[in-house]
């Protein structure tokens, strides 16, 4: 066993973990945060995506202890004093989910878009949208979420 110490969400976690070990893993079961799913396995269908030090990562493909010392947003993180943030509130409203597997990634790779983005054309959320996989829906009601988070966040911005 190595220890590690993480902050997660904002909370600091000091864990040992056996080097095999990878982060979705700890943060399902050792954290109790389950809003990670373990989708493909292999880093392509993206429903691990987790913040990892301010940036999208594949959680099942990183050893928890390559991030000793780092900071990591799981989807659980995106809530704002337990109400949902814009992005999740989005998704909500335009019903942009159907069995909700691939809903943890979509959230956190857009919520890092945005931040990067804060007004995207819809072929740019597309694009930054493209490494994860939905086998539910056409994608149509998840873009047109990001859209509406991007509208509504500026909106905020412009009327605090």
């Amino acid at each position: 066993m190595v220890p590690i110490t993480l902050t997660v969400n904002g909370t600091r976690h000091q864990i040992e973990v056996e080097p095999r070990w990878l982060l979705a893993d700890v943060l399902r079961e050792q954290l109790g945060l389950t809003g990670t799913h373990l989708g493909c396995e292999q880093g392509v269908c993206g429903a691990c995506t987790v913040l990892l030090d301010g940036r999208p990562a594949r959680s099942c493909l990183t050893f928890a202890v390559t991030v000793d010392g780092s900071d990591i947003v799981t989807v659980e993180g995106l809530a704002i004093d337990e109400q949902l943030s814009p992005i999740q509130e989005a998704f909500r409203t335009d019903h942009a989910l159907q069995c909700g597997f691939c809903t943890p990634g979509f959230l956190i790779t857009a919520a890092h878009f945005l931040q990067q983005n804060p007004n995207p054309s819809r072929e740019e959320i597309r694009v930054a949208l493209s490494g994860n996989l939905c086998r539910c829906t056409g994608y149509q009601y998840i873009v047109n979420a990001v859209e509406r988070a991007a509208n509504g966040m500026r909106a905020e911005e412009s009327n605090p």
